[in-house]
Formats: structure tokens, C-alpha cells, sequence
């Protein structure tokens, strides 16, 4: 069996799919993750089509090490283009073999997978009453977002003391909304300054946060002085385009979660390095996933075969996603977990003609500003 044809798919408001073609008629299907650049993702797929056209889509590992150790360049543009080959490469071998992927990476160790949803609002009081709709339904785990204010202009003006207070107030307000028998975790989009962290970090502790996501920029300096000082355990890492930027994480800071994105880091390959790198330290994974169902396909798989999985990321109803559309079969959700594909591969399909249903509109982000009129950090 050879590789004949690399098929980028662009739909819906951010997805790129990847079709890999074979000579025997077998294909895998794979996602990229650079959501913000999908149209350039596009393009380097189909460079990378002219270096494995031939090849065996058998040897995924070879395959990976010719395209992240013989390339002239790295980045994320690249290491997406690489994630979402990766994943159609281990969807067409579990089809092989008529297994689901994750019998190939190792076997499956739970048959359910825990995952968290986001509770989402205008203010303190919609967040905390949309928090109770989902732990009444049955979600265990919730997140909620802390964002800067914005004035009339758009322009971001909190001072410190309003960060801090505000980020408390919607903490203590979820907390009372859901109980103490629901996690309630905190996602930062990167957006505080260290100082701002860290205070925030000992102001909401009391409330028990189950973790503290990117509470500042990917800095290999300020992040484990963050880690170290604001008190709660933090979850970072989304934004990593290989195993080697987890190891310098791992070694050299107390973080208690990683958050490795299979449609960025180097698909289902560098997942299961990426989660032995972490077992070892005793870190556990919160794989990363705001993206569609293969992207959430490809995390169940390594979710079910890796002993240090701790909770997964489900973007369900978050406006972008539309899961149970985009799917034959959705995923099944019960009681705050999803049960694990039984399929061969991925174990899912998509909808046909999937970039003709939802047309792509593509996302690619603002310009967020202080009130001074400097960048917000996202």
C-alpha cells in the first residue's frame, strides 16, 4: 500500500481536515490545529504531499521523524500540517487492521472518558447560573473563562485590584452555584500579567480550583515562578508544537497538568511521548481541544490508553462547534463522560461533503488593547 494524495478539507467557522489517499482505497482521516492560519496549513500539507507520496502509510513513525527531524523549518503552521497528517495515517491503520487506534498505542485502560465543559456568560451571575444548568445535567467538571472588561471603545482598563476582585467574586459565585461536588477549573487564555496571576491564584484557593489554565504567556522564565507562587495547580501547554518544549516544562517547573493538542504537537505519535514523558514525573494530561470531531477523536484515543490521563476537553456548545452535526454517528455522552469508540480507527466518520454543509468561513482572531492602547496578551 502506497500514499497517492494528501486532501486538505477547509469547513465550518475554523476546521481543516486531512484526507489521506491510498492505492488499495483505504483512507484516514487527520485534523490540523492552527486554527487561526488554516488557509496557509493548507498549503504546507500539500508541500508535505510531494515528500511521502509513495511511501507506506504503514510506517508512522518513520513518516514522522522524515517530516519533524528533515524539515528545514519548524513552527506551528508546520507542526499542524504534520499533527493532522499524523492522525490520518493512525485512523487508516486501525482501519487496516480493523482495531481502533487506541489498540494499536497500547490497549485500553478505562472504557469512559471523563470531560469538562465551559459555563459561559456576561457577567458573574450568568456564568454561575449556566455552571448549575451543567452540573444538574450531569457534568462533573465545568470551566469558566476570566477575560478583561471592556469599556465602550473596546479598550481593556481593569486595574489590579479589579482583576483580582472580579476573578474572585465569579469563583465564589460558581462555587456556590455548583457545590463542592462539581471540579470547577479556571481558564486564563494567557491573558494576566505575572503579578496579576499569582494574586489571583491566592484569591480564588479558598474555593479549591481544580486547575488554573495559561494564566500567563508561554514564557520559559515567568511560567514556573507563576507556578511556584500562585498557590493552586496550574494546566498550560496548548500552544506547544513538540515533545521537547513538554520535557523543558516538565523539568524545569512544579506544573501539575499538561495540556498537549493532538492537531498541534505532533498528532497521536507525539501524544503517547508526550504522556510517557509526563507519567514519569507524575503529571497528568488535560489534552487540549477546541477544535471538531476528529480533533476530539484523536484525544479519546490517547485518553483511553494512557495511565496519566486526568480529564478531557469537550467544545460543546461553544458557538464554533456543532458535534452532533458534523458527524454520522456524535459522540455518545452520558453522565459527564463520553463512552469510548468501539470503531476501527478514529471511530468516527464525518457528514459527506462536509466543506459544502458548513462553508467555510474561517476565524482569525482581533487586536485586543489596555486602556492605554498596548497589547492584551492572548
Amino acid at each position: 500500500m502506497k500514499i497517492t494524495k494528501i486532501e486538505p478539507i477547509l469547513a465550518g467557522h475554523r476546521y481543516l481536515f486531512v484526507k489521506v489517499h491510498t492505492d488499495s482505497g483505504l483512507t484516514g482521516i487527520g485534523e490540523c490545529g492552527a486554527w487561526g492560519y488554516q488557509e496557509a496549513t493548507a498549503v504546507v500539507l500539500k508541500q508535505m504531499e510531494k515528500l511521502i507520496m509513495g511511501l507506506d502509510p504503514m510506517r508512522i513513525e518513520f513518516i514522522w521523524d522524515a517530516l519533524t527531524r528533515n524539515l528545514h523549518f519548524r513552527g506551528s503552521l508546520v507542526q499542524s500540517a504534520i499533527s493532522g497528517i499524523d492522525i490520518a495515517l493512525w485512523d487508516l491503520k486501525g482501519k487496516f487492521f480493523n482495531v481502533p487506534c487506541y489498540e494499536l498505542l497500547g490497549g485500553m485502560v478505562r472504557e469512559k472518558i471523563k470531560i469538562y465543559v465551559n459555563a459561559r456568560g456576561r457577567n458573574s451571575d450568568e456564568v454561575a447560573e449556566n455552571a448549575a444548568k451543567l452540573a444538574e445535567s450531569g457534568f462533573k467538571s465545568i470551566r469558566f473563562s476570566l477575560h478583561h472588561s471592556k469599556d465602550k471603545d473596546g479598550r481593556c482598563g481593569d486595574n489590579f485590584s479589579e482583576q483580582v476582585m472580579q476573578a474572585e467574586e465569579m469563583m465564589k459565585k460558581v462555587r456556590e452555584a455548583v457545590g463542592w461536588n462539581v471540579d470547577v477549573a479556571i481558564e486564563c487564555h494567557r491573558g494576566f500579567r505575572a503579578s496579576e496571576a499569582i494574586e489571583i491564584g491566592r484569591a480564588v484557593k479558598k474555593y479549591r480550583p481544580y486547575f488554573f489554565e495559561d494564566p500567563v504567556p508561554d514564557n520559559a522564565e515567568a511560567m514556573p515562578e507563576v507556578i511556584k507562587q500562585c498557590q493552586i495547580p496550574v494546566a498550560t501547554g496548548e500552544r506547544f508544537i513538540n515533545p521537547m518544549e513538554f520535557d523543558t516544562l516538565i523539568s524545569h517547573s512544579a506544573v501539575r497538568y499538561i495540556r498537549p493538542d493532538m492537531c498541534v504537537a505532533g498528532g497521536l505519535t507525539a501524544g503517547k511521548k508526550i504522556a510517557a514523558q509526563a507519567e514519569a514525573k507524575g503529571i497528568y494530561l488535560i489534552p487540549h481541544n477546541p477544535l471538531g470531531p476528529v480533533s476530539t477523536a484523536a484525544c479519546l484515543q490517547l485518553d483511553a490508553c494512557i495511565p496519566n490521563f486526568e480529564i478531557q476537553e469537550y467544545p460543546m456548545g461553544n458557538g464554533v462547534c456543532r458535534l452532533d452535526k458534523e458527524m454520522k454517528e456524535p459522540f455518545e455522552v452520558e453522565n459527564g463522560y463520553i463512552i469510548l469508540p468501539k470503531k476501527p480507527g478514529l471511530g468516527v466518520e464525518l457528514i459527506d461533503d462536509i466543506d459544502k454543509v458548513f462553508k467555510f468561513e474561517g476565524a482569525y482572531g482581533g487586536i485586543n488593547q489596555h486602556e492605554d492602547g498596548s497589547i492584551v496578551d492572548r
